[in-house]
């Protein structure tokens, strides 16, 4: 029997960032999986999302490509994954932090503004130095919202 607590626990910004991961497996977009978990200052959960479709649009009568006319691809159609969990929170998000599997863009960035969150939590910054990126990164700096990147990691569940 034990009598010393565990001490390989994991930490609040890997239990968060892998709510993030799980989420972002129910996205169906074939090329970019994206999930985004809220969290208080109380370090609850306050919102969960995922890059996919709007309610009451079907995920088989609108494009998946990445690439093409701009109507036939998936770009004019799909809900980030933090304004969705920004949109399924019934909290206030003053204080707040977002944890996302990837870098919000500019638009995304607007809308983390606007909601009072203030600390971006993310695991991937692929789009680094594009125009969407400095933009986003830009209005982080004017607002006072600060980010910061952790280490990838893996989740693993093991049996007794």
């Amino acid at each position: 029997m034990a009598t010393t607590k565990r001490t390989d626990y994991i930490d609040w910004d890997r239990y968060f960032m892998g709510v993030a991961l799980l989420s972002a497996m129910r996205s169906k977009d074939p090329n970019t999986q994206v999930g985004a978990c809220i969290v208080n200052r109380r370090n609850r959960i306050v919102g969960i999302g995922y890059n996919g479709l709007p309610i009451g649009c079907s995920d088989d009568d609108f494009p998946w490509a990445g690439e093409g006319e701009f109507l036939d691809t998936k770009y004019p159609y799909i809900v980030h994954a933090e304004p969705n969990a920004i949109l399924n929170s019934d909290a206030d998000l003053e204080g707040c932090r977002i944890y996302v599997t990837l870098f919000p863009c500019h638009e995304c960035v607007k809308l983390i503004i606007q909601s009072g969150i203030k600390e971006i939590v993310y695991l991937s910054d692929k789009y680094n130095n594009t125009l969407s990126n400095q933009a986003a990164k830009r209005m982080l700096a004017a607002s006072g919202i600060t980010y910061r990147k952790i280490d990838p990691f893996q989740i693993k569940i093991e049996e007794e």
